[in-house]
């Protein structure tokens, strides 16, 4: 089969529902250097495949900048919310003398009226009617705590509180997220009082009960490179066979599109 000139940049897209990534991409601005920060190559194949030039990125957990960096390298707009202030200033040190535009929030994205307050400054700034793309890395509840402010989800262990507040953080960037556009949610699973909660799978769930919208992909990435499992492979090993669970080697990626 043929390819014109128009397409050949789309052949390198990952269209499988199985991603097999292998080390971090590096380069640029990319480090590994936040613990729960995800592989560039997530934010920079779904930014490819679902937006174009000049558009508009959100991304409601900013963490290490990953996002931000594939944005500036493809040409997108970029809006990040983050509460972790020593994080920011560093993303911000990164990014000076950039030409890419974007705005970075000091700002808790449970807080309604800042959050949209914030989306729609940057909106009309950048002469964008909305957005088309939004991101979302959040904590895997209480595994790693982040800061110790209010309003951090990675504070809370409560499985109900933690999807409760999380749609309520959805519920505060939907409407800015233009129609027929996309919504990506990257999440794993945890241990639970000696069971697996498969909080990829609830969170889903409570999108599309609580958004109209479509579930266009489910994609499983390894978890090959993790930056909390490097060096401790063994040790895990023997502890999942002393007992009878398995290894998470995973993660989820849930693609949804706005109706």
């Amino acid at each position: 089969m043929e390819f014109d000139k128009e397409h050949w940049k789309e052949l390198d897209i990952n269209v499988d529902s199985l991603w097999l990534i292998g080390p971090r991409a590096k380069g640029g601005k990319r480090e590994n250097n936040y613990h729960g920060n995800f592989v560039p190559q997530i934010p920079e194949q779904m930014i490819r495949r679902y937006t174009n030039e000049n558009g508009v990125v959100l991304d409601m957990f900013m963490g290490s900048g990953t996002t931000l960096f594939e944005a500036e390298s493809l040409n997108r707009k970029y809006i990040g919310f983050d509460i972790n202030e020593e994080i920011i200033s560093n993303v911000k040190s990164k990014m000076k003398g950039s030409k890419c535009q974007y705005s970075i929030h000091n700002c808790d994205v449970t807080n309604a009226s800042k959050t949209k307050a914030n989306i729609s400054a940057d909106l009309y700034k950048f002469g964008n009617l909305g957005v088309d793309l939004i991101i979302s890395h959040p904590p895997y509840l209480d595994i790693v705590k982040f800061t110790d402010k209010k309003g951090d989800l990675s504070l809370i262990s409560d499985v109900d509180d933690f999807i409760t507040t999380y749609i309520s953080c959805v519920q505060n960037v939907w409407d800015s997220l233009n129609s027929k556009k996309y919504f990506v949610l990257v999440i794993g699973d945890l241990w639970r009082n000696g069971e697996v909660i498969p909080l990829g799978f609830l969170l889903m769930n409570a999108i599309k009960q609580n958004f109209k919208c479509l579930l266009k992909g489910i994609v499983v990435k390894d978890m090959v490179g993790n930056r909390g499992k490097i060096g401790s492979e063994a040790i895990w090993r023997y502890r999942a066979l002393k007992s009878d669970n398995y290894l998470f080697k995973h993660e989820y990626i849930f693609v949804f599109k706005k109706k």
